[in-house]
């Protein structure tokens, strides 16, 4: 077993936090099935620059806050933040990122009050439920931004924005590299809870490997089991080394915080697919011997945007950022990179395949992940408006939106997706999963 800094206990009983105030949020208003006609790309363009307001002197000091809901070192949700702040300051000489760690939603506000009199113009909450508190000042900082990531509220102020990339077009990759390698024909997926971003991110590595499966005419069972919350451990070590004994898998991802998971494939040898940060290359977790590809989330591409348009001048800047593969941004060091990408021990695309895994993927699974991955670059193709996509009659129900019955067609091949739908609405598991009690 590797190495690894812990979360701290505080981290812990944060995420329950989360939980029980999740519980409390009010879910939008249920649709039969989603609006086909929405444009899923109209949230990540760039407005042109609003006419309200003169552009911010180019040397004028803009302080980028970001508010951590944990510890920011050996993780990779508010590790990947941390850096996305720190490249942004390397960026713009004018940008001073400033943060703090393990913030609680009754912290949120006192400590956006602190940054704002130092100099914040656009504050972050890293996760929904110490982000939301921040509306509730929006009104007294009109000049200010205010961000909340994304879990399933969408609501929104005139300066108050949210924010989540689109992981899940990554996670198809993933799930086409998964589907390739399995042997037994098993994989097994340690999860949180069921909630939104859980089934909408699972969904889309469930995708994959059906994919793969009828590529290469193979019978594949995905398994999914949860541990009932973010950051447990030993629960999380529990269920993967169920899913490896007792199902069969050989190949094992995670919806979970901590690296228990990646600690049982390495002892068990079987394979890993990372999510989030690539571990290998940042974090030195594990070694490709065993992490068969991971993906990298870069959050600055986001926060990008609303910098570009904080600098405009823009009073009315764009409330819902929804950004995928073909949205970028350039580096100081002149590197352009993507919002989400296959990455793993420092290298992206094709080449983040493990060494040792390559050889045992056909030549058809390389070559479709190169197609689509290019494709998603170019904006031309998604998973969500290319597959029909199936309730397993398993999942979340929300306030007046039950589990849709299993077998439901939900949305049929071809139709795009609203982002409502997909951020807010996704409370299903696709047809094909297999949920262990």
């Amino acid at each position: 077993m590797f190495k690894r800094k812990t979360l701290t206990i505080a981290m812990a009983l944060m995420i329950v936090a989360s939980l029980v105030l999740g519980a409390c949020s009010t879910a939008p208003a249920p649709t039969a099935a989603p609006d086909n006609s929405g444009n899923t790309s109209a949230a990540t363009e760039a407005p042109a620059a609003a006419t309200e307001a003169p552009a911010a002197p180019s040397d004028a000091k803009i302080g980028l806050a970001i508010e951590h809901f944990s510890v920011i070192e050996g993780t990779t949700w508010s590790g990947a933040q941390d850096r996305a702040g720190k490249r942004l300051e390397a960026k713009y000489p004018n940008v001073e990122y400033m943060y703090r760690e393990n913030v609680a939603p009754d912290q949120s506000v006192p400590f956006a009050e602190e940054m704002i009199a130092d100099g914040a113009k656009i504050v972050v909450g890293n996760a929904e439920f110490m982000g939301m508190p921040l509306a509730e000042i929006a009104d007294k900082y009109p000049d200010v931004y205010f961000v909340s990531i994304v879990a399933s509220d969408l609501s929104t102020k005139r300066n108050f924005i949210r924010y989540f990339p689109r992981q899940y077009q990554a996670l198809y990759l993933e799930g086409l590299i998964a589907g390739a390698l399995t042997q037994t024909g098993n994989i097994g997926i340690v999860s949180a809870f069921p909630n939104v971003q859980v089934l909408r991110r699972t969904a889309g590595f469930v995708m994959g490997v059906q994919d793969a499966a009828k590529l290469l005419n193979k019978e594949i069972n995905i398994y999914v089991k949860y541990a009932g919350d973010w950051y447990l451990p030993q629960e999380e070590r529990d269920i993967a080394t169920t899913l490896v004994d007792q199902y069969k898998a050989d190949v094992l991802t995670q919806q979970t915080d901590s690296g228990s998971t990646l600690d049982v494939a390495t002892e068990k040898g079987v394979w890993y697919i990372g999510k989030d940060m690539d571990t290998v290359g940042e974090y030195g977790w594990s070694n490709t011997d065993t992490v068969a590809v991971s993906f990298d989330t870069r959050w600055e591409v986001g926060y990008n945007i609303m910098l570009e348009q904080y600098m405009a001048g823009n009073k009315n800047p764009t409330t819902i950022l929804y950004p995928g593969m073909e949205t970028t941004m350039t580096l100081a060091d002149g590197t352009v990179e993507p919002t989400v990408d296959l990455m793993n021990n420092g290298k992206t695309g094709l080449d983040a395949i493990s060494p040792k895994a390559l050889p045992l993927i056909p030549q058809e699974i390389l070559d479709l992940v190169k197609q689509r991955r290019d494709q998603m670059m170019k904006g031309e193709w998604d998973p969500f408006t290319d597959h029909e996509i199936i309730s397993n009659g398993t999942g979340l129900d929300l306030d007046g939106l039950p589990v849709p019955a299993a077998g439901t067609v939900v949305k049929k091949a071809g139709a795009e997706a609203t982002i409502e739908f997909l951020l807010a609405q996704f409370n299903f598991d696709l047809q094909g999963t297999t949920i262990l009690k």
